[in-house]
Parts: structure tokens; C-alpha cells; sequence
């Protein structure tokens, strides 16, 4: 896909058309093939690179100088049409002067957002152009950061404000803990994606403010810092969600382990209440001739009794204790 500038342009490659046609200043291909990218790279005259080019993750592959463009990548957050989870994929940006080109692979919101942008504001050049995609980038950061705190403050109250065990049945209570783990792990993982998106937009802006700043207009250099400062606020906020997400989880694994402990503490009541009616089963069972209570009438009912009291009397005991 290119967008065109706001009116004829020079630069390289970016040379106006017949009949005055408006320059271009972004090139963006998405997962493009072979002939896409000879005809981009026939029309700017430089390289562009692939998946695996982009997919580097030495700071010396992302962020470089190649006939006097930047080569700059950094990966991103997607999710997939067909699962809907949330996934990584390299995006790669080649800037100039005069036009920018973009790499991606996968359908990106933030890129839908700034081309739709591009209809009422154009940019005039590439840096502009530049910028203004990282500041898209970093408003769809902010927002998925904001929908996973959302989620952790969510997941909070269930931990930490549910409904008392003892009112709940053990089974359901495990399941749920079970799909809150679930929803901690799949919070965890968008958040460490996100942060590795945001350390290499992070490492991007100044490298570029500080390689190229003549290329920028003081108005391109104040956005360029804005975006930077807030880069480094969302970087904080995404730590602060890791480290919630790391005690949401401890939590749960305790409070789990607490469930745990719960059935075995209530096979010990249970087998400790059983044996005195074993014992006194056992012994009138040995069936002596010399045993006075097989002559007595009441006999029978007297066993009957003395087994149910000797179960009782421990389940009140326990009872009492705050064990049962």
C-alpha cells in the first residue's frame, strides 16, 4: 500500500508522476511477495528487508545505516483472525528524507489507524510520516496496557473478594480457581509481549532523534520526546502490571494449595473419627464366651449406642477446635 504526500515532493525515489501526481511518502507492505518487493525497491532504490532480516534480535540488526537510510525493527503485538490470541511478529521501517517504508507481516490496528488518519491530516515527508505511525503505536499500547490492568483489577476482586469457601462446593471452587489461573497466565503473556514491543520502539526514538535530527522540524523533535516520555511511562506501567501479575498468581497458587489442604485435613477428621467405633466394634467383635453385655437385654442397643457416641464425641471436639 502507498500513501501519498499532500502535493509534489522530491527526494529520493519519491519524484512526482504524470500530471503532477503527489509524491510518495509511505510505502507499507504487508507480508508482501517477491514482485511487491522488487517494485518497491526498483522504485526507491534501496533494500528492503525480509521476515528474517527483521526478525534479528541483536541491537546492531534492528537499528543500523544502510545508504544513508535507517533500517530500524522492533517487534509487535497482533492477534490472530483464526485463534484470537495474541501473538508477536517483526515490523520493520526503512526512513528516509523523503519517504518511509514499513514491513509487517500481520494485520496491525495501529497501522489501520494511522492510514485512516492520513485522510484528513497528510504527511508531507517521511520522518512526518515516522512519527506520527510511532505515535499511533504507542496510543494502541497504551490501550491494550489499560484492557489488561482492566483484567488484573478483575481478577483482584475474584481473588480477593469472592465468596467464602464454606458457602461454595469444593469441586466448583477448584474450577474456578483453575480458569483464574488461566486468565492470570493469558494477562501475563500479553503484558510480556507488550513489553518487548515497547523496548524496541523505546530503543527506536532515540536513535533516530539522535542520528537524524536534521532531518526533523523542531514541531517533528518535540513530538519525537513526547513520544519517548511517553514510551517510558507505559514501559513503568507494564512493569507494575508484571509484578501484579506475579502476585495474582502467587495468590492463587496459595490459595489453591489451601483448597488442597482443606480435603486432606477433612480425611483426617474423617479417619480419626472413625477409629474409636473401630476399636469398640473390634472388641465386641472378638466374640468371647466370658463377655457379660452378649447375656445383657439391652446388650445390642448398648453397642449401638456407645459406637455412635464414640464417633460423636470427636466430631464435637472437633467441632469446637474450628477444624470441621
Amino acid at each position: 500500500m502507498a500513501h501519498p504526500g499532500p502535493g509534489p515532493g522530491t527526494g529520493p525515489g519519491t519524484g512526482t508522476g504524470t500530471g503532477g501526481r503527489p509524491a510518495v511518502v509511505w510505502f507499507d507492505l504487508l507480508d508482501p511477495t517477491p514482485q511487491e518487493i522488487r517494485e518497491v525497491e526498483h522504485a526507491t532504490g534501496l533494500h528492503v528487508p525480509g521476515r528474517e532480516e527483521l526478525s534479528e534480535i541483536e541491537t546492531s540488526s534492528r537499528l543500523r545505516v544502510m545508504d544513508e537510510a535507517l533500517y530500524l525493527s522492533a517487534p509487535q503485538v497482533y492477534r490472530a483472525v483464526a485463534t484470537r490470541m495474541p501473538g508477536t511478529t517483526p515490523v520493520g521501517f526503512v526512513l528516509t528524507p523523503g519517504f518511509l517504508i514499513t514491513v509487517r507481516f500481520e494485520q496491525l490496528t495501529a497501522f489501520g489507524l494511522f492510514s485512516e488518519g492520513l485522510a484528513a491530516v497528510p504527511v508531507a515527508d517521511g520522518p512526518a510520516a515516522f512519527v506520527g505511525l510511532a505515535e499511533a503505536i504507542i496510543d494502541r499500547m497504551a490501550d491494550v496496557l489499560e484492557t489488561v490492568g482492566g483484567e488484573l483489577d478483575l481478577i483482584s476482586n475474584r481473588v480477593f473478594h469472592a465468596d467464602s469457601p464454606a458457602r461454595r462446593r469444593p469441586a466448583s471452587e477448584d474450577a474456578d480457581l483453575r480458569a483464574v489461573l488461566r486468565r492470570i497466565g493469558a494477562a501475563g503473556d500479553l503484558a510480556s509481549r507488550i513489553r518487548d514491543g515497547l523496548l524496541g520502539i523505546g530503543r527506536i526514538l532515540p536513535y533516530v532523534s539522535g542520528m537524524r535530527a536534521a532531518w526533523l522540524s523542531p514541531d517533528l523533535l518535540r513530538r519525537l520526546e513526547t513520544a519517548r516520555q511517553d514510551m517510558a511511562s507505559l514501559v513503568d506501567y507494564d512493569t507494575h502490571l508484571v509484578n501484579k501479575v506475579q502476585f495474582l498468581l502467587d495468590a492463587t497458587i496459595g490459595l489453591i494449595g489451601i483448597e488442597q489442604n482443606n480435603v486432606f485435613k477433612l480425611l483426617t477428621v474423617a479417619s480419626v473419627i472413625g477409629i474409636p467405633p473401630t476399636l469398640i466394634a473390634g472388641m465386641y467383635g472378638m466374640n468371647f464366651k466370658n463377655m457379660p453385655e452378649y447375656d445383657w437385654a439391652w446388650g445390642y442397643p448398648y453397642a449401638l449406642v456407645l459406637l455412635l457416641l464414640s464417633a460423636v464425641i470427636p466430631w464435637v471436639w472437633f467441632k469446637r477446635k474450628g477444624w470441621l
